[in-house]
């Protein structure tokens, strides 16, 4: 079992979902149960998932938990592309985001291969 609060992708992850909540809240309220939504589902399983396979007993599950918030988190690169576009998030705002994410998502490739799971 790894102590997922030590693990610097986990906090970097946390540091991300809470900046991308905060850019969501400028969203036009008619997205809130749309792309609002969706971007911030996909931005907390990225921490979450990092956390729940960090607590199970194997190198193999926590590698698989690790490729869902991979997963997650090109889910999310890809929501806020849309959103750029749409222009409901500014370039400034965007680059931010598009820069630690691209970090979070180098992050979890390293782990997972020093997990060593064939």
């Amino acid at each position: 079992m790894h102590r997922y609060k030590e693990l610097k992708v986990w906090q970097k992850a946390i540091d991300l979902a809470v900046e991308v909540y905060r850019v969501t809240e400028k969203l036009p309220k008619e997205e809130r149960y749309g792309l609002i939504s969706q971007i911030n589902r996909c931005e907390v399983s990225i921490p979450s998932n990092i956390a729940e396979g960090a607590g199970r007993n194997t190198n193999k599950d926590f590698n698989h938990f690790l490729g869902i918030a991979q997963g997650s988190s090109f889910e999310l690169d890809t929501q806020l592309v849309i959103s750029n576009r749409l222009n409901f998030i500014n370039s400034q705002d965007f680059e931010k985001l598009e820069v630690e994410l691209d970090h979070i998502q180098n992050m979890i490739s390293k782990l997972k291969q020093s997990l060593n799971v064939q």
